[in-house]
């Protein structure tokens, strides 16, 4: 997989720096925080586990379904037409048929985009065309504009989002078709401008499958890929918002708390709008809380008649030490006086 993966953009790179064909533009993907491996994106669906587009072959009553011209020039001015004259279905299947039957053709790639507009741009059917350029990338990558089409996804993948909103089933059946839209740009297209913006969307989408530790994840990857991005800011907001709202969901885990604790601290560092600073801080005084909560118990479990008095009053005493702001300060302090001057256990 990964050297299928190296070749593939190996084969872009290459791509690019030749000479262009008629079907292409002189549009490219490029730039920095290009990535060669899809598994370089915690917190996406992998690609092993999406359905990918198989290669197109030959429709069963070839009659019917198959070209009408008895060559690729032909069957594409042929489907052309029909599109002009406005014949919709039967330039769909000119198109389809063209890519089937000689895939090998030059006329192939060039078929196989018009079809995809045709799906966008007439029928507006979005998951359709969607299918459609992503076949056109994975399939005729060296022969078509990869940098315009990735373009042409995203653009997809934001209309389908939109179409999700108006039609108010978007945070259920139709949130996972749209993220992975997103996703299959980004792992397609990984420097392109759009990519943090998109790379935004999707931990959002996370968020509204309530995916909370892969939202995290994304908005991390986010931070890390792009630190210099606008987005970069708003993922580091979002990412400490979920990050509490994890710890709330779940029962204590002194892993994840120390974790979060550490978080906090890193963004405490950077520089924050105010507000976002205020909040940060109150979250992180909260978590520190947390921890030290779990810090009194411990240090409470050496205040038994099982204990010797050192050890308890020495439990008490490193909990003051790491904790000294707990709101179980005052009441432990008041015990280890106690405790020195001969309080039973």
């Amino acid at each position: 997989m990964k050297l299928k993966r190296i070749l593939f953009w190996t084969g872009l790179a290459i791509a690019v720096a030749r000479p262009v064909s008629p079907c292409m533009a002189s549009t490219s993907v490029g730039g920095t925080g290009a990535m060669y491996a899809t598994d370089a994106y915690p917190g996406f669906d992998s690609e092993e586990s999406i359905v990918k587009p198989s290669k197109k072959t030959p429709k069963f009553f070839a009659f019917i379904n198959g070209p009408k011209k008895d060559n690729p020039a032909d069957q594409l001015e042929w489907a052309r037409q029909c599109e002009a004259e406005g014949s919709w279905r039967a330039a769909r299947k000119g198109y389809d048929a063209l890519v089937r039957e000689w895939p090998t053709s030059p006329e192939a790639p060039v078929a196989q985009k018009a079809y995809a507009d045709l799906l966008l741009n007439h029928d507006l059917d979005y998951e359709a065309a969607l299918a459609e350029y992503r076949y056109l990338l994975d399939f005729f990558s060296m022969d078509c504009d990869f940098g315009a089409i990735a373009e042409t996804m995203y653009k997809v993948a934001e209309l389908m989002r939109e179409e999700g909103k108006t039609i108010v089933f978007f945070r259920f059946a139709n949130t996972v078709d749209v993220r992975r839209a997103y996703e299959a740009v980004v792992m397609r297209a990984p420097g392109a401008g759009f990519v943090p913006k998109a790379m935004l969307t999707i931990a959002s989408l996370r968020e509204d499958e309530q995916k909370y530790t892969e939202a995290v994840e994304v908005y991390e990857n986010l931070r890390s890929l792009h630190p210099a991005s606008p987005e970069a800011a708003t993922a580091l907001h979002n990412e400490g918002k979920v990050r509490m709202k994890l710890l709330e969901m779940h029962g204590y885990n002194r892993e994840r708390v120390r974790d979060t604790i550490s978080f906090f601290r890193k963004a405490l560092r950077e520089r924050l709008d105010g507000d976002v600073r205020a909040e940060f801080e109150k979250y992180l005084e909260q978590t520190i809380e947390m921890e030290a909560e779990d810090a009194y118990k411990s240090a409470k479990f050496y205040d038994s008649r099982t204990r010797t008095r050192r050890s308890a009053i020495s439990a008490y005493e490193r909990f003051l030490k790491d904790y000294p702001a707990s709101s179980h300060a005052d009441e432990v302090r008041a015990r280890i006086q106690s405790l020195k001057e001969g309080a039973p256990q």
